[in-house]
């Protein structure tokens, strides 16, 4: 970072601390809010200044107090989710101003931050903006929150295992999706190696989440780099508005007509304890485990790596790859190892034998075609010197004789026998998260923060390959000083792979522990051959199924001691070994940002908020996924943004300009602009319009990957200049494309090698890019009434620069070829677009919702591979009620999504149509703080898939005890 730039941080921090800590002409208010019809108190409760972005919250207790920096008289405004909203005029400093607010059916009353990083309430929201807050927290169907968020508009899940799930808006769905942003308390909550937000990992427990704010479509203008697709904040409950203790425990089960587990127990406890003293120092501590069997991937679908489609057969194909069966990737072509291996490795014993006097296939090409395989034996016995006669007619000839003749060595593809899933990953799935904080009030409106938030467990992760993470653990670690109109904050996030592995690479070990492919490949095709010739009538599928046979003799059988044996000595070596699938991945994230609200100081003429941060990351994986087993690689970002909003026309129009600059070491500085403006129709009725861009840099692993795969078969490695040039794939080795490399392997294969048809694959020297989207969006959101809530929008994206991948080949010294894959930019742009309706509706006692969504891809380059990975529809209804009686409640939800064809570097298929209900009733005990919930995930136990290769989710029943929720 250069000197002007930590300057202008230092400069702007400082100012930050002078302004705010200078207290003048401060207005303080202070009292209670409770519920007018049972006099509790309410705790959660906005209390804003009209007109401004002043506010505050009731604590536990139903208390509050409010320090304004303005002259009185001001208009406060009292307001609550399901209660009627109460305006005040405050003419100076007042203690014990106690409000009583009573329940209504009003809708929309919500206030957002999200969307404009300063409150306001959500139909005011410059773009489209979902919300969870702690009134639904209480009432959800799903097991979690998280699960809950498939029920959001526009929102969809791909669930890689019980605990591992990617959020996802606006087309572009990947298994970790690094298109997202995730949020946790203003940390962002990705693993930084693995490049993928993490879920619910280290996120927040339900009884300590406040609120969940979800802005679908790009958002670098307020947010940086990421969120091209997405942002998500997650809040947690501060430990001065939410005391004492609290606990929840869940029961249930699950893979109920589950032909791999049968019926398996769900667990999960979670506690939370706050206390604050004197509105000063508060303390807070959460934990959670979960304990559960996962869901198991047994797709055996045969699967095409090349072409990324499905093909037909089954494990009867010798070529068979199947999609969640591991070890069978490893290939090779029947007639190209006899012909580049086998023969010429027998004829060259046979030549040593004779000293050097006698080479069989000179002899033998003597004769004439046609010549039958008893014929070849007559002439050998004719022919050749005695002593070498058993070794040109057994050893020699077969293979000599099928190269002759393809009715006996076909052109085929044959690939070792892989493992199943169920046999090499860990579904042992758990998950603890623990958290603290501490707090301390240096003023009523600045507070100091030091909170750490850890989570460790075992899950499984699809990626490019299906990864076991065992013992993964992720720590975050925060500093913050905040105020009404400022924070500054600094985190960093420790990424530890504890004993996490790589399937693919686990079940190619495993097989070759058992028997080398050197010896496996010559047994098959020697027994495939021998079959052919001294088997009249045998057929192909025979001969190939006796050779299997044969070959897999002494091969570790799931469970054996051997199996296991091999499979401890793999899973603790590390890949930089050679020799093991572990991967140690110790990669840490520092960040450091800072923002102040001006509109305030302004008297609100303006809105203006400035903001910067700065991010490294540190990459250490000793080798094991990175370019880093000899060096360290640091990645340096910094960053500025500046935002101002004006009302006009009698505060009918909001007209709202934000821009940010983003600069990273490997690329180029890049400004992200915002234009949106807010139109008021009628009284809560707004028309929103919004242009936005979003971008995101290449990966860590994009830039900086270097790492062995599929059993040693292909090379995963980044896309930066520096990494192609490690490889000399963009000076003296130019490598070759994919589809040249198989024509070429046709004409080996067909005798008739033609090195002619390869054709190179020119990278661009730039190395990949990043990308980039322009948005344009236009929405609606009003108040029929008092109980008809609308919202809809519409919008279409223009990608630039999309990061794709390529497979090459590149000739090696000895001119055998090895396999890289490598992330590239597609040229052209990319386009799609969509929208979404959503209604809400009171009735009585009843909450009726319903959305429903549309996105559609758009054009594309011709060099670019389709993983929009979104179904075009799905829709969700809802059906609640708070209290049908006293105190008993309950809540349904109807999910359902179109098909739609799923596209990955993992696996590529179709994932069929499918429809979910989840369900729950709970009965509140005012008298104890409690409530009992009995409740299920897709309880109709309807098994489906969210994307191709990963495991079938069927129903979860459960019930649950919660203590002051």
């Amino acid at each position: 970072m250069n000197k002007t730039f930590t300057k202008a941080i230092f400069t702007f921090l400082l100012l930050s601390m002078s302004v705010l800590i200078a207290q003048a002409q401060n207005v303080i208010i202070s009292g209670t809010v409770s519920d007018k019809a049972t006099k509790e108190p309410i705790p959660g409760v906005g209390i804003t200044v009209k007109g401004t972005t002043i506010a505050t919250a009731t604590n536990t207790n139903g208390k509050y107090t409010l320090t304004v920096k303005q002259a009185a008289p001001f208009t406060i405004v009292i307001s609550y989710v399901g209660y009627a909203s109460i305006e005040k005029e405050v003419t100076g400093n007042t203690s014990n101003l106690d409000f009583e607010i009573e329940t209504t059916t009003v809708l929309g009353q919500e206030v957002v931050i999200s969307a404009s990083r300063t409150p306001e309430r959500i139909l005011e929201s410059p773009v489209s903006v979902e919300r969870m807050g702690p009134a639904v927290l209480k009432e959800l169907s799903a097991p979690s929150f998280y699960d809950a968020l498939t029920n959001m508009k526009g929102v969809e899940i791909s669930a890689q295992s019980l605990t591992f799930k990617s959020i996802n808006t606006r087309g572009f769905n990947s298994n970790g999706n690094t298109r997202f942003n995730q949020l946790v308390d203003g940390m962002d909550n990705q693993a930084p190696g693995l490049n993928f937000s993490v879920g619910n990992i280290i996120g927040i427990s339900d009884l300590d989440l406040d609120n969940v704010e979800l802005l679908p479509g790009a958002s670098s203008a307020l947010y940086g780099a990421g969120g091209i697709s997405g942002t998500m904040l997650m809040t947690s409950k501060s430990p001065f508005d939410y005391q004492g203790a609290s606990f929840s425990f869940k029961s249930g089960i699950n893979h109920i007509n589950d032909d791999n587990t049968g019926n398996q127990q769900y667990n999960q406890l979670d506690v939370r304890m706050a206390k604050a003293w004197n509105n000063k120092f508060a303390v807070k501590a959460t934990f959670s485990y979960l304990q559960a069997k996962d869901w198991q991937a047994d797709n055996y679908s045969n699967f095409d790596r090349t072409g990324r489609a499905f093909k037909a057969g089954d494990r009867s194909d010798p070529a068979y790859d199947g999609i969640n069966v591991y070890g069978d990737e490893s290939s090779q072509n029947m007639r190209s190892v006899v012909q580049q291996s086998i023969e010429p490795t027998i004829r060259a014993g046979i030549l040593a034998a004779s000293g050097g006097a006698f080479n069989p296939k000179t002899v033998l090409d003597n004769l004439p075609a046609g010549t039958s395989y008893p014929q070849y034996i007559g002439f050998i016995n004719a022919n050749v010197p005695a002593p070498l006669r058993p070794a040109v007619t057994n050893q020699y000839l077969p293979f000599y004789f099928g190269l002759k003749n393809s009715a006996i060595l076909p052109n085929q593809e044959v690939t070792r026998t892989g493992y199943n899933e169920n046999a090499l990953v860990d579904y042992n799935t758990q998950s603890l998260k623990a958290s603290g904080s501490l707090h301390y009030r240096f003023t009523p409106t600045i507070e100091g923060i030091a909170q750490v938030n850890w989570g460790s467990g075992t899950s499984v992760y699809t990626g490019s390959d299906r990864y076991s993470l065992r013992n993964f653990s992720i720590g975050q670690y925060k500093l913050e000083l905040k105020g009404q109109d400022f924070f500054v904050r600094g985190y960093t996030t420790q990424e530890r792979s504890g004993d996490s592995y790589i399937s693919s690479i686990l079940g190619a070990f495993i097989n070759e522990a058992s028997k080398k492919s050197q010896a496996w490949y010559p047994e098959y095709i020697s027994t495939y051959i021998g079959a052919k010739l001294t088997t009249p009538g045998i057929t192909d599928a025979q001969a190939h199924a006796a050779a299997r046979n044969v070959a897999d003799q002494g091969r570790f059988v799931p469970g054996s001691p051997q199996f296991e044996a091999a499979k401890d000595k793999i899973v603790n070596s590390t890949i930089a070994s050679g020799t093991g699938a572990r991967f140690d991945d110790k990669t840490n994230l520092y960040h450091y940002e800072g923002m102040y609200n001006f509109s305030n100081a302004l008297n609100n003429v303006v809105e203006l908020q400035v903001g910067a941060s700065y991010r490294i990351y540190q990459l250490r994986s000793g080798g094991t996924i990175f370019d880093d087993l000899n060096h360290k690689i640091d990645i340096n970002e910094y960053g500025a943004f500046a935002q101002i909003a004006k009302k006009m026309f009698a505060d009918k129009f909001k007209l709202a300009v934000s821009g940010r600059y983003d600069k990273s070491s490997n690329f180029d500085g890049r400004f992200t602009p915002r234009v949106s403006g807010v139109l008021t129709v009628a009284p809560d009725n707004n028309i929103r319009v919004s242009f936005q861009t979003g971008y995101r840099n290449p990966t860590t692993q994009n830039q900086y990957i270097d790492l062995s795969v599929a059993g040693g078969l292909q090379r995963l490695i980044g896309g930066i200049p520096s990494m192609l040039n490690k490889y000399n794939m963009l000076t003296t080795n130019i490598p070759f494309t994919d589809v040249s490399y198989r024509a070429f392997l046709a004409s080996v294969a067909a005798g008739t090698p033609d090195p002619t048809i390869l054709k190179q694959y020119n990278f661009d020297p730039r190395g990949v890019r990043p990308e980039s989207v322009q948005a344009y969006e236009v929405g609606y959101k009003g108040l029929l009434g008092s109980r008809f809530l609308i919202d809809a929008y519409a919008y279409y994206n223009t990608y630039k620069d999309f990061i794709t991948a390529v497979d090459v080949f590149q000739r090696n010294p000895d001119n055998s070829f090895s396999k890289f894959g490598a992330p590239v930019n597609a040229t052209g742009k990319v386009t799609s677009y969509g929208g979404a309706l959503g209604l809400d509706y009171l009735i009585g006692g009843y909450n009726l919702s319903g959305n429903v969504s549309y996105n559609k891809l758009g054009d594309l380059p011709a060099d670019y591979i389709n993983d929009f990975n979104t179904p075009e529809v799905r829709y969700n209804l809802g059906l609640g009620n708070k209290e049908i009686i006293k105190n008993f409640g309950f809540n349904v939800n109807y999910r359902w999504q179109d098909k739609f064809y799923w596209n990955s570097s993992f696996a590529s298929g179709d994932v069929p149509s499918f429809s979910t209900i989840d369900a729950q009733v709970n009965l509140k005990i005012p008298s104890v703080k409690s409530m009992i919930k009995l409740g299920g995930s897709n309880i109709l136990n309807k098994y489906y898939f969210t994307s191709y290769g990963n495991p079938s989710i069927g129903a979860l029943y459960y019930v649950g005890f919660t203590f002051n929720p």
